[in-house]
């Protein structure tokens, strides 16, 4: 794994372990399990695509106007535009956060100040730089109630990116509602992780009219395809999916939690309100985890990558519930092999004294 590497890389996965891509449990990557039904028949291929239904939908969906959003290409690639678009000298990334921050920050010549969310909310940020805060945070799906921070960003006249990727999991107060009242601010919503749509590429970018006019200025005039477009539109009226979706992620994840929780091999369970959950290894590192659970084929993500994680952290989705019982199933015989080899480890000792 790269200092960026991600989960998710289902093919790597299955050659490992010589088995089907199909046979594969990715729990390391926390897209949504259940996917909207989408009939892509009636889309024209053959013309440009158009955004005007598009952007009124989500306008329509963040409680804003069509001229305070851009698309991008998905959310990474809005990620990189914003970062290269602000011109401001330091870039101060409340961490652990997703990677691809601190990569486009480096990229793009910034000082990146990384403030550890665990145990120093409170550090000042620089004057005039900017602010970095994912909500709900990954990798451990903590929501934040950031009223007093969003206080102390704009009296140092920071340029604010909110990450909003992870909110429809927990249904959070978004930070679009300071929009009308601070003019450097900027809201990111990725729709790959609700709508369980990695291979479509839309992501959102909200901010006042003026800034969303000169972020277009710099823009290619298509960024996405009709497919992306018709799916998006689609998923977003598509309101059984959105309740199916809360109620059968709530069921799993209360699943996930308890056996998370009363499993020998974690000595923490992170709280999380987002559909995945960060832990502490008890008695073993990240890597040696995913290696003892490559013979059940199921990946977990190692997030010692992450700042201010260690070697002891992992990251792990929920999923459908055959997934999280064969889970279970290979935790339990994980932990009983490892009782075991403290017992015997314990009697060849007494026979040696």
């Amino acid at each position: 794994m790269t200092i960026y590497g991600h989960g998710g890389d289902v093919n790597s996965f299955a050659v490992h372990c010589d088995c089907a891509h199909e046979e594969v449990i990715d729990l390391s990557s926390n897209i949504n399990f259940i996917t909207p039904t989408v009939d892509f028949s009636s889309v024209t291929l053959n013309a440009y695509p158009s955004y005007e239904r598009l952007t009124e939908t989500l306008a329509e969906h963040y409680g804003v106007t069509s001229e305070e959003l851009e698309l991008f290409n998905g959310g990474s690639s809005a990620i990189f535009t914003l970062l290269r678009f602000f011109d401001n000298a330091t870039c101060t990334i409340y961490s652990p956060a997703y990677l691809e921050y601190k990569k486009a920050s480096h990229l793009h010549g910034k000082k990146v100040c990384l403030i550890n969310r665990f145990e120093a909310m409170d550090t000042e940020v620089e004057e005039n730089s900017l602010v970095i805060f994912v909500n709900p945070s990954t990798p451990d799906g903590r929501y934040y109630e950031i009223d007093v921070l969003m206080e102390q960003w704009m009296e140092k006249n920071c340029t604010i990116l909110i990450d909003e990727s992870f909110l429809e999991f927990c249904g959070g107060e978004s930070a679009t509602r300071y929009l009308q009242t601070y003019d450097k601010l900027y809201v990111l919503k990725s729709q790959t992780k609700f709508y369980g749509c990695a291979g479509v590429r839309v992501g959102i970018v909200l901010s006042s009219r003026e800034n969303i006019h000169a972020l277009r200025a710099k823009e290619p005039l298509w960024k996405i395809s009709a497919l992306d477009s018709h799916f998006l539109i689609t998923a977003l009226k598509d309101e059984p999916f959105r309740a199916q979706s809360h109620l059968l992620n709530a069921e799993a994840k209360t699943y996930l939690k308890t056996l998370l929780d009363n499993s020998s091999l974690f000595e923490k369970v992170f709280e999380s309100d987002a559909n995945f959950f960060l832990v502490r290894l008890a008695s073993m590192n990240a890597r040696e985890l995913q290696e003892k659970l490559i013979p059940y084929k199921i990946m977990v993500r190692d997030c010692s990558n992450f700042d201010f994680l260690d070697k002891r952290t992992v990251r792990i989705a929920v999923k459908q519930m055959d997934a999280l019982k064969r889970f279970k199933e290979a935790i339990t015989n994980i932990a009983s092999e490892l009782r075991e080899g403290t017992i015997s480890e314990i009697s060849c000792e007494n026979n040696r004294m």
